[in-house]
């Protein structure tokens, strides 16, 4: 019997587990609503109320066992909110990058714009395909661009302290088709002359990036004659005339890939078609949008796999730290659950108010983690290297609701095992030897 039990236990965690991790915000203030109701409308319910009265009113003699809960639970939820903001942020900054009315064209079986080689002729068959957006000028918006890496001495760091930064090369139809790509200081460069534009999240990772100052890349000095923001990804690189990259690097006329702006989303599809179906081609097209949000996926499922493993083993620290305070709890606190049992209040009423207790110290450590994690958080500037890229990647922790919401099901999903088995051992107690106990 008692192992039924126990197995009946096991599954009641696991199913509550996963009713937590599914769970969405909205079910929240209806559960809520439901417990108010059956806690005013039943009897059983109305017990419930009264043993959760009392033991609430009883915290203030177990501050310090309480502080233990909610502090543990929220040292859980800033480093899990933490870590996931950085996914949430990177994975932004990526999709921000791009829309789902422009294109972009590599060689076949590419899985970025490194590992691409597309030939001149090549981009003249895209600027001739269907949906391609025109400028007032009737010539096709179609930003052939050439990605290399670069080497630059890092910010803050040692003289031998060198980065890799993405050096793009673009035409004038780059600056038409990422119109939000704005100078913010100096002048766009000069086609065909040795000079360069830098993202602002590459000046904030590099050293030397001023506008005016001769920098040098591979054997070649350039001058940096402006610096640009567009608020996505572009912002980490650094941007040339690309004919002039193509002639430093040795990469005579061949680009890495074809960007695109379409006349609107709904001409992509004809689009890719006549573009996968001409025989004088072998590529692969993508809307902008799918192509970086795409480049987002792999490093975003890494953080987050990190977040969930470091927030699991902080977490079992967090519930064995929650069931050693209640199992106290509800120890010291014998003979008023004996004294409520023989008085005709039942195990439900005992249950349901032990594991109340135990889930709202877990929400305010989960509100106060979430809270910390969004102060020190969100915001927050850092790079690293990206997935798909040659260079690194400049951006901001994105503190999310959806983050905090996650969070806070994790503090609820502690409370709930942390209350659930000293509430049990409270309603199995024989009256009897609770009162000789205490």
């Amino acid at each position: 019997m008692k192992f039924l039990i126990g197995l009946a236990t096991f599954l009641v965690v696991l199913l509550a587990i996963a009713a937590f991790v599914f769970m969405p915000w909205q079910a929240l203030p209806v559960l809520l609503v439901l417990l108010a109701l059956w806690m005013i409308l039943t009897r059983r319910g109305q017990q419930t109320a009264s043993v959760t009265t009392i033991g609430l009113s009883t915290i203030r003699d177990r501050l310090g066992s309480s502080a233990v809960i909610v502090i543990g639970i929220a040292g859980v939820v800033a480093v899990f909110v933490a870590l996931f903001a950085m996914a949430q942020g990177y994975g932004d900054t990526l999709r921000r990058t791009g829309s789902a009315d422009s294109a972009i064209v590599l060689r076949g079986a590419s899985d970025s714009e490194v590992s691409s080689v597309l030939s001149h002729d090549n981009v003249l068959v895209v600027e001739q395909a269907p949906g391609v957006a025109k400028d007032d000028e009737g010539k096709p918006i179609v930003s052939p661009e050439l990605v290399v890496a670069a080497n630059l001495p890092v910010k803050n760091g040692g003289p031998d302290d060198f980065g890799s930064v993405q050096l793009r090369g673009i035409g004038e139809e780059a600056w038409k088709l990422r119109t939000n790509a704005k100078i913010v200081a100096g002048r766009k460069f000069e086609p065909g002359k040795y000079e360069l534009v830098a993202g602002k999240g590459a000046v904030g990772n590099f050293a030397g990036l001023e506008v005016g100052r001769e920098i040098k890349l591979g054997t070649q000095a350039w001058t940096l004659v402006g610096i640009f923001s567009s608020d996505d990804s572009m912002d980490s690189e650094v941007w040339a005339d690309v004919q002039v990259i193509g002639a430093a690097y040795r990469r005579g006329s061949s680009v890495s890939s074809a960007s695109v702006r379409l006349t609107g989303a709904d001409a992509f599809e004809p689009f890719k078609a006549a573009l996968t179906s001409d025989p004088r081609l072998q590529v692969d097209v993508d809307t902008t949008l799918g192509y970086f949000s795409r480049q987002s996926e792999r490093t975003v499922s890494v953080i987050e796999t990190i977040g969930k493993t470091v927030g699991a083993i902080m977490a079992l620290g967090a519930l064995f730290g929650a069931l050693n305070t209640m199992f106290a709890a509800v120890a010291t606190r014998a003979r008023e659950i004996a004294t409520l049992r023989a008085i005709g209040f039942r195990g439900v009423p005992v249950v349901v108010a032990v594991m109340l207790e135990t889930m709202l110290l877990a929400l305010i450590g989960g509100a106060l983690g979430g809270l910390i994690a969004w102060l020190i958080f969100n915001g927050y500037t850092t790079s690293t290297m990206a997935a798909g890229s040659t260079g690194q990647l400049s951006f901001s922790f994105h503190v999310a609701p959806s983050v905090l919401w996650t969070g806070l099901k994790w503090a609820l999903a502690i409370g709930f095992i942390g209350g659930l088995y000293p509430a049990l051992r409270a309603a199995r107690l024989p009256v009897t030897t609770a009162l000789r106990e205490s």
